[in-house]
């Protein structure tokens, strides 16, 4: 069986009791970070008092290996032992590794299920306080400029269709001036929120105008929500 299991994106303590048994009782976990496992079983023993099986076996299954590893986890599910699925935070799938080991779990008839969590495309949704009648995930924005600008182009046309719909998108700090600065080139009145280190101590909702928000040092992994 494989379960698909959401972890809290920042705080802990939004462990739920279900994600929890679900980690402890799998034979195998499929972690795209080993480290933040071992935290998030630090977090599951203080809440719940659970703890591992004795030969849990977790695996390192990120991105670039996905593929490679396939073979061996389909391997593990036809000896119908339980594996988890999750990602460093929040919901697996959601831009993070998982759609080619799901792709083919539902091609063999392997059962297979979802242990509904946090989501930072959610949660950034209602913290930016803009009305959500309708929108839309862009996962992460494209690296190259030509590539955003396109992006934002296809974007532009879909909004002249549809003004309610708002687009929610993942950026690291590295980019996200530039990003906002191609913005505001293309429309310097779109709304903007940018929501970081969600539900963590630091937490913080910033909003304005791209041009405004892009003179501004931002760490971390970003979700911007915005209106164009």
């Amino acid at each position: 069986m494989l379960y698909i299991v959401s972890t809290p994106i920042g705080n802990l303590d939004d462990l739920s009791y279900r994600q929890a048994r679900t980690l402890v009782d799998s034979d195998i976990i499929l972690a795209e970070d080993t480290r933040s496992y071992q935290k998030l079983l630090s977090g599951i023993e203080r809440i719940f008092n659970l703890k591992p099986k004795s030969n849990q076996k977790s695996i390192s299954y990120y991105k670039e290996v996905e593929f490679e590893k396939l073979p061996e986890v389909l391997g593990y599910l036809e000896s119908e032992q339980n594996v988890s699925l999750i990602s460093d935070a929040g919901t697996p799938l959601v831009s993070d590794p998982g759609f080619l080991l799901v792709k083919e779990v539902v091609k063999r008839n392997i059962p297979y299920d979802s242990i509904p969590g946090s989501s930072s495309v959610t949660n950034a949704l209602v913290l930016s306080g803009l009305q959500a009648k309708k929108w839309m995930f862009v996962g992460f924005f494209p690296k190259r400029r030509n590539d955003l600008i396109k992006l934002l182009n296809s974007l532009q046309k879909l909004n002249e269709i549809d003004k309610e719909i708002v687009f929610i998108a993942f950026e690291s700090s590295q980019r996200i001036n530039e990003s906002l600065r191609i913005l505001s080139e293309m429309n310097s009145s779109a709304e903007v929120v940018i929501a970081r280190e969600m539900t963590k101590k630091f937490q913080e909702v910033l909003r304005g105008k791209p041009e405004e928000l892009s003179k501004q040092t931002y760490k971390g992994e970003l979700t911007l929500i915005f209106t164009l």
